[in-house]
């Protein structure tokens, strides 16, 4: 039990660099464990390495909502919940923002945890039938979010351009330098469809000061809220070649981004840990792995999966604590300059990318960016830029392409 909670307690400890540092993803520090994995399995053994890897993926997962609510920075989980949470920021409210989303993946744990269990049975039956429905949800839930815009032509070519984009851009994905095994094409993709066009566009002055009065949205609404978030994260940690990306679009389709933020945080923070969790079960019922951190877990003895759900319930409980830390300095950031600050992250994010993806990968981003100036232009949602993954994945599972 010893190595099990020291492994937990470094992976909270790797978690809480990875989300709070732009651009580092929980599947770098688990590439990071993979290099030494023979000295920490024979230190903390096969319990403790599976402790620090499901520790880092839940520690991160919470406290990545906290730059992309104060600085705009988007990760594969945040980057619609950045346009929410950062606008709360600009009305004093960030530590709110942040607090709502973590209490909303709180939910998504404790609602995820018992599905878990129970999709170790069903889920070997029905992965048959689902790898071949893949495609036909996709196109439902990104026909349902088109249709009931106001603007369905401006979003479906919207949503085709950024297609064509995503499918460019995973054709020619071998071409990232791929430095630390961070290198993904994601990365420029969505800081340039959801980062840099927001900082671009960002008013100018000062942010406003930070101050919290408590949660203007209850309790229970909050649970509302992270039952369809919880969904959404199930059915894309389960579907093949999905992200948590795409379970934000669809939770999209339930509960709107732009007039009910609040809602939309607490079900996109479920959908987030859902889709962590999940990853779990699927990986031990049918040994598919989707992300890093379960495909460290190919390499080595796989522990009981009731020992990988409490470790999962044990650091989520240990990071919601480190998340409404965090969000307490919001304070801090109160009177900074945004513009340079928005130009600062800026400058960062481009450096990032170039650092982990090369020069191709900056090409992405120039693309991704042009894209994702669109909907500011235009005043249309952003939405549809989630066509980038979600067409590409649509004709692999009809198999028009491959990925």
């Amino acid at each position: 039990m010893f190595h099990v909670l020291a492994g937990s307690i470094g992976g909270v400890v790797c978690g809480m660099i990875s989300g709070l540092t732009p651009g580092i993803h929980a599947n770098m520090i688990a590439a990071l464990m993979l290099g030494f994995s023979p000295a920490i399995l024979s230190f903390l053994g096969p319990e403790g390495l599976a402790a620090i890897l499901i520790a880092t993926l839940i520690t991160h997962s919470f406290l990545e909502i906290v730059p992309a609510t104060f600085l705009g920075v988007p990760d594969d989980g945040t980057s619609l919940s950045i346009l929410p949470a950062h606008s709360l920021t600009m009305d004093g409210k960030g530590e709110e923002a942040v607090r709502i989303s973590a209490l909303g993946s709180l939910w998504g744990v404790i609602l995820t945890i018992p599905l878990a269990l129970s999709a170790l049975w069903f889920i070997p039956l029905m992965q048959p039938s689902i790898d071949v429905l893949t495609g036909s949800i996709l196109v439902l839930i990104m026909g349902m979010i088109i249709v009931r815009s106001e603007a369905s032509g401006w979003l479906f070519a919207l949503c085709i351009v950024s297609g064509i984009l995503g499918l460019f851009s995973f054709r020619f994905e071998y071409l990232l330098w791929n430095t630390l095994g961070a290198g993904s094409i994601l990365m420029p993709l969505l800081t340039g469809l959801f980062g840099l066009p927001f900082l671009l566009t960002a008013s100018e002055g000062t942010i406003p000061r930070q101050h919290f009065s408590g949660t203007i949205i209850s309790g229970s609404s909050v649970i509302k809220s992270a039952i369809p978030g919880t969904f959404a994260g199930l059915v894309v940690g389960w579907l093949p070649g999905l992200s948590t990306a795409s379970a934000n679009t669809l939770v999209s389709g339930f509960i709107p981004y732009d007039n009910k933020r609040r809602n939309y945080l607490a079900a996109t923070g479920a959908s987030t840990l859902a889709n962590s969790i999940i990853g779990i079960a699927v990986f031990i019922a049918i040994g598919r792995m989707r992300n890093g951190v379960m495909a460290v877990f190919s390499g080595f003895e796989t522990p009981p999966v009731f020992l990988l759900l409490f470790v999962a319930g044990f650091s989520a409980l240990l990071a919601y604590g480190l998340t409404i830390f965090c969000a307490g300095k919001a304070e801090l950031l109160s009177g900074l300059n945004s513009s340079s600050l928005n130009t600062f992250v800026a400058i960062c994010l481009v450096i990032v990318c170039g650092v982990l993806t090369g020069p191709f990968g900056l090409v992405i981003l120039i693309l991704a960016t042009a894209v994702g100036m669109i909907p500011e232009i235009l005043d249309i949602s952003r939405i549809p830029c989630m066509g980038v993954v979600t067409i590409p994945v649509i004709l692999y599972s009809f198999g028009i392409m491959g990925l």
